[in-house]
C-alpha cells in the first residue's frame, strides 16, 4: 500500500493510500477515525471553518448560516420529462415532505479533468445541510430561475449554473472553464433521503451530467469544501469499492453516476461527443 503524507497545522504525518487537500486547520472526523483504523487518507490543511447558526425557521433552527441564505435560492421545478413548471424555493425542493409529493428539480453533476485525464474529487463541507461531509464529483448544485440559467438551447442555462458555482465552490474563474467547452453528456432522474438521515431533508432531481477538461487553479470556499484531489480510475475505483468497508460517505447520485457511466465515458474524455446521450433521462429511482 502507498504511503502519503498529511499536512495539518505544520505536522507532517505518513498514512496510507491516498491524500486529499483539506480545507480546515482541524483533522475531521473522517481523519481522526483514520488515525484510529488506519485508513486511506491524509488532507493538508488551507485555513479553518467557522460555522454560524441562526434561528428562526424550525427545520433551519442551528443549522449554518450561509447554508440557510442559499436556501432562498429558486430552483427550476420540472416535471419527469424535464419540462419546466416553475419554480420553488431550494429550502422547498429538498424538503422530504414536498419530495414525498412529487416535487422535482432540476440539477447539474459536472466532472472537472485535468489535461492528465485525472478527475477533481470534492468533499462536501460539514456546514452543508444535505450530505454535508460527503465526497462527490467536482460540483454539483442547480441552475436557478433567472433567464440566463432557464436558457435550454444546448443547455446553455445549466452550462452558466456550472461555471457560476465552479467559482463559488472552488473558486475556479469562469474564464478557466469557458462555456463552449463544458460538455452536457445526459441526464439522470434519482431520489434520495439525506445522510445522516434526519427525516427531513432529500433529493429529487433531473441531473444534467456535464464535463470539463482542462487545467485550472483551484481556491476552495471553505463553507462548500471540505476537502479535494485528483484521482485517476484506479483510485476512484479502490475509494468506491471500499467505501463501505472504511466508512467513507458517497453522495448517492456520484455513486450511481460512477457504478453505471463514469468509467465508459472518462475512456472518452479525447471524444466526448460520441458518449453524448441528450436525448435520455436516464430513470435511476
Amino acid at each position: 500500500m502507498r504511503s502519503l503524507v498529511f499536512f495539518s497545522k505544520g505536522l507532517l504525518i505518513k498514512i496510507s493510500s491516498y491524500c486529499f487537500y483539506s480545507v480546515g486547520t482541524k483533522p475531521s472526523t473522517l481523519l481522526r477515525a483514520v488515525f484510529k483504523s488506519n485508513h486511506a487518507f491524509g488532507l493538508r490543511s488551507v485555513h479553518s471553518v467557522s460555522v454560524k447558526t441562526m434561528s428562526g425557521d424550525d427545520v433551519l433552527s442551528g443549522l449554518d448560516e450561509t447554508q440557510i441564505k442559499l436556501m432562498q435560492e429558486e430552483c427550476i421545478l420540472v416535471d419527469e420529462q424535464d419540462k419546466n413548471i416553475g419554480s420553488a424555493s431550494k429550502k422547498a425542493c429538498h424538503l422530504l415532505e414536498n419530495i414525498n409529493k412529487g416535487m422535482l428539480h432540476r440539477a447539474f453533476s459536472v466532472f472537472l479533468f485535468n489535461t492528465k485525464g485525472e478527475l477533481l474529487l470534492q468533499q462536501r463541507s460539514d456546514a452543508k445541510i444535505t450530505f454535508p461531509g460527503h465526497f462527490t464529483n467536482t460540483c454539483c448544485s442547480h441552475p436557478l430561475n433567472f433567464p440566463a440559467e432557464l436558457d435550454e438551447s444546448s443547455a446553455m442555462g445549466v452550462k452558466r449554473a456550472v461555471q457560476r458555482k465552479l467559482n463559488h465552490e472552488l473558486g475556479i474563474r469562469p474564464e478557466q472553464v469557458p462555456l463552449d467547452k463544458i460538455h452536457y453528456l445526459t441526464r439522470i432522474l434519482y431520489k434520495a433521503d439525506n445522510v445522516p438521515h434526519d427525516g427531513k431533508w432529500g433529493e429529487h432531481e433531473i441531473d444534467y451530467i456535464c464535463f470539463f477538461q482542462g487545467d485550472v487553479d483551484v481556491q476552495p470556499n471553505e463553507n462548500e469544501v471540505k476537502s479535494y484531489r485528483y484521482v485517476d480510475k484506479k483510485t476512484l475505483n479502490d475509494l468506491v469499492e471500499s467505501s463501505k468497508t472504511n466508512g467513507i460517505l458517497l453522495t448517492p447520485w456520484f455513486k450511481l453516476i460512477v457504478k453505471t457511466f463514469l468509467f465508459k465515458w472518462w475512456d472518452h474524455l479525447d471524444d466526448v461527443k460520441s458518449v453524448e446521450d441528450q436525448a435520455t433521462i436516464h430513470n435511476m429511482l
